[in-house]
């Protein structure tokens, strides 16, 4: 499948092309054929090892990484992973960059009167959004280099389907597609919200099934970063979906209490510091109408997985700039939506399937997504 075009995507030549697919073979093969020996040097090598200095076994995914960090191929196994995410994103800059100040333009030109686009230069980025560069994208979501710049949301378009080899559908929205059909439409089959909100929208790429699924919505998505809402709202015009973008943190939004009958968001948790989420979610009370609904899709926490498995999932904590991954996990969602204000009886942690086929070992296997719901 290839990345469905529009009139916002990069343009590629042939050896930009070239380039990413090299990128996403290196990925495939880092996935199948090199992490799997991961298990194995663990199990034969560095657990043995351990037990032989400490006379036990390692307590837990912390101490299994310390027992992992000094094997040569447990480094190269995280060199390798590490080098193909900036050979990611420096493939994809090539066509980027070449067309920057083309791709502005476009922004500008696209516009087609359905959606709205509202930017606030005096939003005070948190810590968190301000300091660091999420999965070592380079510029984060809020890198901003020129007038109307509209390179990073580019980047991060074409970089996510690159990074999920295609899995994320032509459009890079099986996250919101799997929401609507495998979440909202079977277990709910009679919602029907008037107002939607997407938290931590990007450009974009989850906010635009809930428009065609509910096409007499009113569909919002907020963002930290203007170049990424720049090309969400160029991008959204350009595939002819009307959404109103604004920059806003999620912590504390403008708009009024009980404003939307749905609130979403789709792998943002995990970006968020404890206590920003925290904020989110009571601000999600905040904005939900009565008989709404929220729907945070990210990944699920560590309980019930094994140490070891725990361990090479929390490579991303410390080694992708993802400082918040594991912090995430650990946390007890549930519990913290209550806080919020939800009552217990209505908050809910769901998996549901999604579209994507994972590749892990010489297996593949149907992904799924971890949902966070409450009602009010």
């Amino acid at each position: 499948m290839s990345q469905q075009h529009h009139a916002m995507l990069p343009d590629e030549h042939h050896d930009e092309l070239a380039r990413e697919r090299f990128v996403q073979a290196l990925k495939s093969h880092i996935a199948t054929r090199v992490s799997p020996g991961v298990r194995e040097i663990y199990e034969h090598r560095a657990r043995p090892l351990w037990e032989a200095e400490q006379g036990r076994e390692p307590a837990d995914r912390h101490e299994i990484r310390e027992a992992l960090g000094t094997d040569s191929y447990y480094r190269l196994w995280s060199s390798v992973r590490r080098s193909s995410q900036h050979l990611l994103w420096s493939s994809v800059a090539d066509s980027v960059i070449r067309q920057a100040d083309e791709l502005a333009t476009r922004a500008k030109h696209v516009d087609r009167g359905l959606g709205t686009l509202r930017l606030d230069p005096d939003l005070t980025i948190p810590w968190y959004g301000a300091e660091v560069d999420i999965h070592a994208m380079p510029g984060g979501y809020r890198g901003e280099y020129t007038a109307d710049d509209v390179a990073v949301g580019a980047l991060y378009d074409r970089g996510v389907y690159v990074y999920a080899m295609g899995q994320m559908g032509a459009l890079n929205d099986d996250y919101g597609q799997s929401i609507v059909a495998n979440y909202l439409s079977t277990r709910h089959p009679d919602f029907a919200p008037r107002r939607i909100l997407d938290m931590g929208c990007t450009v974009g790429h989850s906010t635009l099934p809930y428009v065609d699924a509910f096409p007499a919505a009113h569909v919002h998505g907020i963002d930290l970063g203007a170049p990424v809402l720049r090309y969400a709202h160029a991008r959204a015009e350009a595939l002819g979906r009307a959404v109103h973008f604004s920059q806003q943190n999620a912590e504390h939004t403008d708009f009024d209490d009980g404003s939307f009958d749905l609130i979403v968001s789709h792998i943002v948790l995990h970006e968020m510091s404890p206590n920003a989420l925290r904020n989110m979610l009571a601000e999600c009370h905040r904005l939900l109408a009565p008989g709404g609904m929220i729907v945070h899709a990210d990944f699920p926490g560590y309980t019930g997985v094994d140490p070891l498995t725990q361990t090479m999932i929390d490579w991303d904590t410390y080694n992708n700039h993802e400082p918040f991954w594991g912090p995430m996990r650990d946390m007890d969602l549930t519990a913290a939506t209550i806080d919020a204000g939800f009552d217990p009886s209505r908050v809910e942690e769901v998996i549901v399937p999604t579209g994507r086929v994972l590749q892990t070992g010489k297996n593949a296997k149907t992904g799924s997504l971890w949902l966070l719901t409450a009602q009010r």
